[in-house]
């Protein structure tokens, strides 16, 4: 297994880079006025997409499950943000989410960003895996985002602004061994998101997903030995892991009005490696 210390400095290291690299040049606002829902907002990925989406003017309703502390001290930290405890594989708790962006900041959520995301961290092959388990990651990673994703097709705003877009991840691509479960969970959330692009022809809602590879969260580390870490760094052409702040900005490009032709898309930043 990987060392403690050394996974623990690397996963500081990648957290204070996401902040920095989360807030963008200059006095830019292009989201102000707007109200964005981030689902598993308290760390990892959905905190710097949170972060970035606040620093480019949005309101933020920061979905989170289990990350009371966290998700306070970030809320806490931000100007117009509010935390909001929900399990996203529950009707009433995605629904919980768009509730709240209308009774914080006085109307509906423009945009939705579904990154809530769990992994089996014992990465059991196809033929291992219980049907507990399989069913585990499916509640939050699909049902979860199709939940979400639902809501979103009937409150967003028709005319503009109206913004989807899922995490999902770049293993849709390479199909690695012992990720069956996730990565199933994640094709079907991205077919969902491409049909639903053209579901909401006419509205200017736009639809797309952000896939990223290896990144430095705590749900990439958990269950990983050192060497399916260093395996991971050698496999990318960067030659290095993602951090959640390399995510962070091309999902707040997709938010804004300037990414309004982007519609339907899988766009995958992971540093090339697939």
């Amino acid at each position: 297994m990987a060392d403690t210390g050394d996974v623990a400095a690397v996963a500081a290291a990648a957290a204070a880079a996401a902040e920095a690299s989360a807030r963008p040049a200059g006095n830019a606002q292009p989201l102000a006025g707007r109200v964005a829902i981030v689902t598993g907002a308290s760390r990892g990925i959905g905190r710097a997409i949170a972060t970035h989406l606040s620093s480019l003017g949005a309101s933020v309703v920061l979905g989170y499950a289990s990350r009371a502390d966290e998700a306070d001290a970030l809320a806490a930290s931000l100007p117009r943000e509010v935390a909001v405890r929900a399990d996203v594989s529950d009707e009433a708790g995605a629904r919980s989410l768009f509730d709240a962006a209308e009774s914080a900041f006085g109307g509906g959520a423009h945009i939705l960003v579904a990154n809530a995301g769990v992994m089996d961290d014992t990465y059991p092959a196809v033929a291992d895996t219980t049907t507990e388990a399989f069913d585990c990651v499916l509640a939050v990673n699909l049902r979860g985002a199709f939940l979400c994703l639902r809501e979103a097709a009937n409150r967003l705003p028709r005319g503009g602004g109206g913004r989807i877009v899922a995490v999902t991840s770049s293993v849709v691509g390479s199909l690695p061994p012992r990720y069956a479960a996730y990565t199933a969970s994640k094709a079907a959330v991205e077919a969902l998101v491409r049909t639903m692009a053209k579901e909401l022809r006419g509205t200017r809602v736009t639809a797309n997903c952000v896939a990223p590879g290896a990144t430095a969260t705590d749900m990439f580390f958990d269950g990983k030995s050192e060497d399916m870490v260093r395996r991971a760094v050698e496999i990318c052409p960067m030659e290095r892991l993602g951090e959640p702040g390399d995510i962070a900005p091309v999902v707040g490009f997709l938010c804004t009005d300037a990414a309004e032709w982007v519609n339907g898309q899988v766009i995958r930043a992971n540093g090339g490696y697939v």
